[in-house]
């Protein structure tokens, strides 16, 4: 892994801090950390792109993490857009949450159905994710650096860059409690 800030603590009262005075300065364009928490470590990188000339540029914020553990649980999710409603109109299926404020605004595939609610069991999880537009998250084998080893890794990726502390600390606190309930199964 090459070498980025670490930031260190128990709880996530002692984390952000550091991270907000690091997003402080008005031209974050680039930022990556890497976050131990209690055991578990979560990389949050910020890459925005402005453009120029020609180019349109891009905007992306990344949570990382490794599930540490293997196990066959595998989900993915990501917001509704127009073709997954077409999808819908022809029979498309995806697992089912039973709760509407989450089912109306992600599609979810997962392995375990039972598991999948138990992930999104907790209501402000649940409305961080129906809250992001443009995202996905999921499980995906990894290949350690240096290595053959795969490693399942937990993964959310929003496709604009999110620089306001109070809303990436919330992004953080959902996907930090979805990590848990994953790496608790």
């Amino acid at each position: 892994m090459k070498n980025i800030k670490t930031v260190t603590g128990t709880t996530e009262q002692e984390i952000w801090p550091v991270i907000e005075a690091d997003l402080a300065d008005d031209d974050v364009l680039n930022y990556e950390v890497l976050i131990n928490q209690s055991g578990r470590q979560v990389i949050l990188t910020i890459d925005i792109d402005p453009g120029g000339g020609f180019e349109g540029g891009y905007e992306i914020t990344e949570l990382k993490a490794p599930v540490g553990i293997a196990h066959d649980f595998r989900f993915g999710v990501h917001d509704v857009d127009f073709i997954d409603e077409i999808g819908k109109f022809f029979g498309m299926e995806d697992v089912k949450t039973g709760y509407d404020d989450l089912d109306g605004h992600v599609i979810i595939k997962a392995s375990d159905e039972t598991l999948v609610r138990r992930v999104f069991e907790d209501a402000e999880v649940r409305a961080v994710f129906a809250s992001l537009d443009d995202f996905d998250m999921g499980i995906h084998n990894r290949q350690l650096e240096g290595t053959d080893t795969e490693l399942p890794t937990l993964e959310l990726s929003i496709n604009y860059g999110i620089i306001d502390p109070e809303t990436l600390r919330k992004i953080y606190r959902a996907f930090d409690e979805v990590l848990h309930v994953i790496m608790s199964l």
